[in-house]
């Protein structure tokens, strides 16, 4: 690095924020919390979502089918990466990144004033994953923006504490969606909320988009950008630059397997995950899990800039790598010690009385199909696992020495499953009647067994409140240290000419596919195994693997002069 470089890097570090700084900040990040509260309001109302878009589904399909539809946005985020990161590096970040929080405003609009499956059939589903597919198209355009603007507005030695700002919005946008949507249940009850009152807080986002897209309009073009662009150094082919060419894309390779694929799964354990686990696993109603997971955000937000800021100090590297170690080998006793928390009768009825799904080799089909109804399941074992799964009832499997029907013991009541037949795309009268029974069998048996049908009320501020609140807090600190200081390294690791269009794609692939899909995965995993716990198998090896590949392969950055990176 130059003298100039290492002048400029010092006097940035002791200087305060400017004014300018300052609306930099707050305008990039005001957008996209505003986008990421749209992205979330979807996650956080899934089951809901899944009756009103997906009824032509049975329960454990349709929910499957409404976490696909929250993933296919994720899926979708890499190629709004390469659009509109394409568009960033050769027109501008500023104009980009206004079209793609219109795009993303208004998709969210009309989820809230889309029909449901009851009022227009088959096309409601189809129309709500197109709306969800343009969603993670503009945010696929949004993020790579928002991180590059500000990182190059920020001075030498700051770029962390600067980009950690960035960082704060995804977990300030689900803080708001869930502000939102408890204010709404509150207001309205549980009843109308699941009927009509899930669509304010989509409606009310209109007014956000409002507010964003004013102050999006007098922001300024970041001076890296137009340093570049007075010189005539702009791309013109930032893709061919960006991945056509092996010394630029092998670091887009190693951005994406050696730090950003265990951060995102990570970032969507600690916060989407363990919303997902308290009140779908673990049966918490879903106003007290929405305030125990918000205060855990309130508490953890702060270390974003703080690891951020520290980056600047020690590295980007040394703390996120840190991270991805700590949740992968803590997870399996946290999530544990949530359960004792959140659900102590559950907790206690697993360690006393075990259920054991026993079944012939060959008679238990793939759980996580998400197109299956319930008559495609005839095996005893599956009929068995299903009703399971849908009770959300954690259960090992053993494989029955001789041919015959599944059973399910229930500490020392054993049930046999039924075999059921179909006709005329129907369970049989006997059939029907055979399965009811054998549902009803378990149920009692369940009960009989200390399995609680769902969580006790968890009284507000009392130790197991704290305690929950705890671990959650221990789980988005993990975020905060994989998830605050890796802007300003993706931004540090790639010339300004094709920054934009380098960084988003690593960036998208990892959140979009290894995090987006973490939820959806995490579902089919445990509904097939049985084990409320095996979904964590998935986020812990994906970090683990970040954390071998980036520890021996992937550079610090934090010294990197991003103005001689042209």
């Amino acid at each position: 690095m130059g003298a100039d470089s290492a002048a400029g890097k010092a006097s940035g570090a002791d200087t305060p924020m400017t004014t300018e700084e300052k609306k930099v900040i707050f305008a990039s990040s005001l957008g996209t919390v505003f986008e990421w509260y749209d992205f979330y309001l979807y996650g956080s109302l899934a089951a809901i979502i899944a009756k009103q878009f997906f009824a032509g589904l049975d329960p454990s399909a349709a929910f499957i089918f409404a976490l696909l539809a929250f993933a296919a946005g994720f899926v979708v985020r890499p190629f709004g990466a390469i659009f509109f990161g394409r568009l960033g590096d050769m027109i501008g970040r500023k104009y980009t990144f206004l079209v793609t929080i219109l795009l993303m405003g208004m998709s969210t609009f009309i989820v809230g004033i889309l029909p449901s499956y009851a009022s227009i059939g088959v096309a409601a589903p189809v129309i709500l994953i197109v709306l969800r597919l343009l969603q993670g198209l503009a945010l696929g355009g949004e993020y790579g923006g928002a991180a590059t603007y500000v990182a190059e507005h920020a001075p030498h030695g700051k770029r962390g504490a600067y980009t950690s700002w960035i960082q704060t919005t995804a977990t300030l946008g689900l803080f708001l969606s869930l502000l939102v949507i408890l204010g709404t249940r509150t207001a309205i009850g549980e009843a109308e909320f699941a009927d009509w009152g899930w669509r304010v807080p989509f409606v009310v986002s209109i007014l956000l988009l409002g507010v964003s897209v004013y102050i999006r309009l007098s922001m300024n073009e970041s001076p890296a950008f137009q340093k570049m662009k007075s010189e005539g150094k702009t791309s013109k082919a930032p893709l061919a630059e960006a991945f056509g060419q092996w010394s630029n894309l092998k670091i887009v390779i190693l951005a994406l397997v050696g730090l950003v694929a265990g951060q995102a799964v990570v970032w969507y354990s600690g916060q989407f995950y363990a919303l997902f686990f308290l009140s779908n696993v673990l049966k918490v109603d879903g106003a007290t899990a929405n305030i125990l997971v918000a205060m855990s955000l309130i508490i953890g937000t702060p270390f974003f800039v703080i690891f951020g800021t520290l980056s600047d100090k020690i590295g980007r590297k040394p703390i996120i790598m840190a991270g991805l170690l700590l949740a992968a080998l803590t997870y399996f006793p946290l999530f544990s010690a949530l359960t004792d928390a959140a659900n102590p009768k559950l907790a206690a009825a697993q360690k006393s009385a075990q259920v054991i799904v026993t079944a012939a080799p060959g008679d238990c089909s793939f759980q996580g199909n998400p197109v299956a109804r319930e008559i495609d399941f005839t095996k005893s074992c599956d009929i068995a696992k299903r009703f399971l799964a849908q009770n959300s009832v954690s259960y090992s499997n053993a494989t029955a020495t001789a041919a015959g029907p599944a059973t399910v013991k229930i500490g020392t009541t054993e049930i046999t499953a039924p075999v059921a037949v179909v006709q005329n795309q129907a369970f049989t009268p006997e059939s029907k009647k055979a399965i009811d029974d054998f549902k009803k069998q378990t149920i009692e048996a369940l009960k009989a067994a200390g399995y609680p049908s769902k969580a006790d009320p968890i009284p507000a501020l009392s130790a197991a409140w704290w305690k929950i609140v705890g671990i959650l807090t221990v789980l988005v600190i993990y975020v905060t240290m994989v998830y605050g200081p890796i802007a300003a390294m993706l931004v540090e690791l790639f010339p300004t000419r094709i920054r934009y269009t380098s960084m988003s794609l690593p960036y998208h692939i990892g959140n979009g596919w290894f995090g987006g899909l973490m939820p959806t995965i995490a579902f089919a995993m445990v509904a097939q195994n049985g084990d409320m716990y095996h979904g964590l198998w998935y986020p812990i090896v994906i970090a683990l693997a970040t954390f071998a590949i980036g520890m021996l392969f992937v550079k610090e950055t934090k010294d990197v002069d991003i103005y001689a990176k042209d």
